[in-house]
C-alpha cells in the first residue's frame, strides 16, 4: 500500500515536471511545404519558394512561442497521393503545425482533406483550382495567390473587350486545366463570345505540335492557353514558331515572370494576363524582390511572393493566438487584415479565400524594356471582389446564407 502511495506521488512529480515540456513541443511551430520541386512547376513555386519561406522565418525572428522555428519539405512529383501520404506522415510524427505547397490543383485537392482530418492549416499556394474554397472547401484550407475565377476575370474579360470573340482551348489534362477552361468560357460566353472547341493535353507534355493544328484548323480568333509553368512556355514557344499567333491571339490564362523569361519578349510580347503581384509594383514589392534576388538570383514569381507573405502572416497569428493549436490560430487568421509586401488589402473570408487585389497586365515589348527582367506594363487593378467574386455567391458549405 505504502509503495502504491509512493509511485503515485512519484508519478504526479514526474507529470508535473514533463508537462509543460510537453506543451512547449506541442507549441513549437513546425512549417512543412510540399510541392512540385523538379517537375513543369518547378520555377513558378520549387525550391525558391522555399527561400521566401526562410526569409519569412529569418524576418519574423527565427523562433516563435520561443522555440526556433522548424522548415520541411519534400516533392509531390504532381501525385497527389504522394501529397496526401506526405502531409498526414508529418502531421503524425513530426509535429507539423502549418502547410504550404500545393503548386497543383489535383494535389492540393488531396491534400485539403488532410488539413481538415488532421486539423493542420493549410495554404495553398500555386494551385488555381476555385472549388478549394468553393465546393470542396474546409474550416483548414486557405487559398492564398489566386484562383481560376480571378484569372478568368482578369485575361479572359481584357480579350473578349478586345473582339477576341471566338475561342479554342487548350487545356491541361486534370483538375486544373478543367476548372480553368469553366471559368474563362463562363466568362467568354457571359460576353457574348463563344467556345468553337477545345482539346487536353496531358502534364509534362513535350510536343505540343498536334494541339496546335487542332486550334489552328478551328478557325477561332483565340487560343486559350488554360495550362501552366513549363507546359505554357513550350506551348507559347511551338505556338510562335508554327506561325499560329499570326492568325490566333494567345491568351496567357496564367503565366508566370518566369515564363516570359523562359521565353522572351521576342515571343511573348503583346501578351495579356492576370497576375496577383508583380515585383515592380511598389517600394516594398521593390525591396522585397532585390533580396530575392540576391538569394535566388531570380526575380520572385507572385507564388514565391506569396510564400514568404503566407508565412509571416501564419506566424503573427501564432503570435497573436499564443499557441499552435490550429482553431485558435484560424480565428487569429480569420481577424487578420494582410498590408505587407505582397497586397495592402488582404483578408481570409469564411471560405477560405484569401480576397486582395489582382492585376492585368500586358508583356512590353523588347524596345519597351528598359532592364532585366522588366516585362510587364500595368493595365488595370481589379479589386479583390471584382476578381474572385463576392463572398454571397460562394459554394462553400462553411459560408452562411
Amino acid at each position: 500500500m505504502a509503495f502504491s502511495k509512493w509511485r503515485a506521488r512519484v508519478s504526479a512529480a514526474l507529470l508535473a515536471v514533463l508537462s509543460p515540456l510537453a506543451a512547449r513541443a506541442a507549441d513549437k511551430v513546425v512549417i512543412g511545404d510540399i510541392d512540385d520541386m523538379s517537375g513543369p512547376y518547378a520555377d513558378v513555386n520549387g525550391p525558391r519558394a522555399v527561400e521566401g519561406i526562410k526569409m519569412a522565418i529569418a524576418d519574423f525572428g527565427g523562433a516563435a512561442l520561443g522555440q526556433p522555428i522548424a522548415v520541411l519539405t519534400a516533392d509531390h512529383q504532381n501525385k497527389p497521393d504522394i501529397g496526401a501520404s506526405k502531409f498526414r506522415e508529418w502531421a503524425d510524427t513530426k509535429g507539423l503545425t502549418m502547410l504550404l505547397g500545393g503548386s497543383n490543383t489535383g494535389v492540393s485537392l488531396a491534400m485539403a482533406p488532410v488539413a481538415k482530418e488532421r486539423k493542420v492549416p493549410f495554404f495553398a499556394i500555386g494551385a488555381a483550382g476555385a472549388s478549394l474554397t468553393g465546393k470542396d472547401c474546409n474550416a483548414y484550407t486557405i487559398h492564398y495567390s489566386y484562383d481560376t475565377t480571378a484569372l478568368a476575370n482578369g485575361t479572359a474579360r481584357t480579350i473578349l473587350d478586345q473582339g477576341g470573340r471566338t475561342w479554342f482551348f487548350l487545356t491541361a489534362d486534370y483538375a486544373f486545366g478543367a476548372q480553368l477552361q469553366a471559368a474563362a468560357t463562363k466568362v467568354v460566353e457571359a460576353g457574348g463570345g463563344k467556345v468553337i472547341g477545345s482539346v487536353r493535353a496531358p502534364l509534362a507534355t513535350s510536343d505540343f505540335s498536334s494541339y496546335l493544328l487542332q486550334a489552328q484548323s478551328s478557325g477561332a480568333q483565340v487560343v486559350g492557353l488554360a495550362n501552366a509553368g513549363a507546359d505554357f512556355s513550350n506551348s507559347l514557344r511551338a505556338a510562335h514558331e508554327f506561325g499560329l499567333t499570326n492568325t490566333m491571339k494567345p491568351a496567357a490564362l496564367l503565366a508566370f515572370i518566369t515564363d516570359i523569361h523562359a521565353v522572351g519578349l521576342e515571343t511573348a510580347q503583346g501578351l495579356y494576363l492576370t497576375a496577383a503581384w508583380y515585383w515592380d509594383l511598389d517600394d516594398r514589392s521593390r525591396a522585397f524582390a532585390k533580396r530575392f534576388f540576391a538569394k535566388t538570383g531570380a526575380m520572385p514569381t507572385y507564388n514565391q511572393a506569396a510564400y514568404y507573405s503566407a508565412t509571416l502572416t501564419y506566424l503573427e497569428a501564432v503570435k497573436a493566438a499564443g499557441a499552435t493549436g490550429a482553431d485558435k490560430v484560424m480565428d487569429a487568421l480569420r481577424r487578420t487584415k494582410i498590408d505587407d509586401m505582397f497586397t495592402s488589402d488582404g483578408v481570409i473570408r469564411p471560405d477560405g479565400l484569401m480576397q486582395h487585389s489582382m492585376f492585368v497586365m500586358q508583356v512590353k515589348t523588347p524596345a519597351e524594356s528598359k532592364r532585366p527582367w522588366d516585362y510587364y506594363k500595368l493595365v488595370k487593378t481589379m479589386s479583390g471582389e471584382e476578381a474572385f467574386g463576392s463572398l454571397a455567391d460562394s459554394t462553400c458549405p462553411l459560408v452562411e446564407k
